[in-house]
């Protein structure tokens, strides 16, 4: 029987850095610590997190999260 995961922290790397956030963070919980400025995207793992899933996608041990601020220019 496998041993239940009791880290209380995950490491991830976001925008290119190291990020150590709570183990069973989401998308929605590391946003919230960041508060990006509207618009922007958001992709994990280079797939890109549709806006309502930001809340229930769970973020691993060693996942690569960007979140891209979207600029508007001519």
């Amino acid at each position: 029987m496998s041993q239940p995961d009791s880290r209380i922290t995950i490491r991830i790397q976001l925008n290119g850095s190291l990020h150590e956030t709570r183990a069973k963070a989401t998308v929605a919980s590391v946003i919230a610590d960041r508060t990006p400025r509207p618009p922007f995207a958001v992709e994990v793992n280079k797939m890109l997190v549709p806006r309502p899933q930001y809340a229930t996608k769970a973020l691993h041990e060693g996942d690569v999260m960007e979140i891209v601020t979207l600029v508007g220019g001519g």
